[in-house]
């Protein structure tokens, strides 16, 4: 572990990313100068270490043997540094000018805050929040991610509507601020996940030690998204669901847990779904899903903690589903909690 005189780190973890960090990594050496900026290579196969060397020397990088994932490539990372405060920032995020502050400020102001994030907009479609994070992440009653901002795919255009500090249940790992010591006090991130919803489930796990979490959309970053596996990718449906259900398993409070029986019915459903768009490869991908998940719950019992009750004003106790399709809300502002 090298010495470090900067509070703050920022990790961008690669895997093959050469053009993203040409297009990206600049706004980030640009606005961050307070940071140490450290590149985390997955084991890429491209020309990304020799792109760094010759482009950015200044730049750090933590280089490892094998792709180890989102989620165990900074939990990795992460010992490699010291520094009080990190940021988990995605390859493909552009950052804007005086963006590191007012995070930073609210998590040295806050001590039973553990982590929190930016604004995410739309790198395609500034105007728009980004699927991955928008203003802030919730889940409803049956363990569905949604955003200030996003509910389901249904993205909506920012106009300050939610630009007020908010409690959050969990924040995007597009760009994640946490407090070091409470990552690695709360086990980091599940490397079992291996990628997506990762960090709600972390998230989830300083709720349950007490943690905060919050959104500070005083700073905003555009999130291009999708750069690591196409939304269109059966293996995308595969890990969300499997890490879903895990995720509320390892989660929600022992008189809860019969919700994860109805989450795997509607997960059918899911199925039968595809089956009628014709993409069978995403139905066989559910039920992949469900598979590992079965194989895995002895291993996931074990890591159960002791649950709190989480806040109504950060869990949505409906059901997200019945308010999108049934209902027709598309709207954030319109869910009656």
């Amino acid at each position: 572990m090298e010495e470090q005189s900067k509070k703050i780190a920022i990790l961008i973890l690669n895997w093959n990313g050469k053009e993203l960090l040409e297009r990206f990594l600049p706004s980030v050496l640009q606005y961050s100068s307070e940071a140490d900026v450290i590149v985390v290579d997955n084991a890429s196969n491209d020309d990304s270490i020799a792109h760094l060397h010759k482009n950015f020397p200044d730049t750090r990088i933590i280089s490892f043997k094998k792709n180890l994932g989102f989620a165990q490539g900074y939990n990795e990372a992460l010992k490699q540094v010291n520094h009080e405060f990190v940021v988990l920032l995605n390859s493909d995020v552009r950052v804007t000018e005086n963006w590191l502050q007012d995070p930073l400020s609210f998590l040295e102001a806050n001590p039973s805050y553990a982590a929190c994030q930016p604004k995410i907009k739309d790198e395609k479609s500034p105007n728009s929040f980004e699927y991955a994070g928008a203003s802030g992440g919730y889940i409803d009653v049956l363990g569905y991610p949604f955003c200030r901002g996003r509910l389901f795919g249904s993205l909506e255009e920012d106009s300050g509507q939610y630009d007020t500090v908010k409690d959050v249940f969990w924040a995007s790992g597009a760009a994640f601020f946490v407090k070091r010591k409470a990552y690695l006090k709360t086990g980091g991130l599940d490397a079992s996940f291996f990628a997506h919803q990762e960090e709600i489930d972390l998230c989830w796990r300083f709720l349950n030690r007490g943690y905060k979490i919050a959104c500070v959309p005083q700073s905003t970053v555009y999130h291009l998204g999708g750069a690591s596996l196409d939304a269109a990718h059966p293996k995308k449906t595969f890990l969300n669901f499997r890490n879903n259900l895990t995720m509320m398993l390892k989660n929600l409070p022992a008189y809860a847990l019969p919700l994860i029986l109805v989450r795997m019915v509607l997960d059918g459903l899911a199925g039968l779904k595809y089956i009628g768009e014709g993409r069978f490869k995403h139905f066989v991908a559910i039920l992949k899903a469900h598979g590992s998940f079965y194989a895995r719950i002895p291993d996931t019992l074990k890591k159960r903690v002791k649950t709190k009750s989480i806040n109504d004003s950060i869990q949505y106790k409906k059901c997200l589903l019945w308010d999108y399709f049934v209902k027709g809300n598309k709207n954030f502002q319109k869910l009656r909690w």
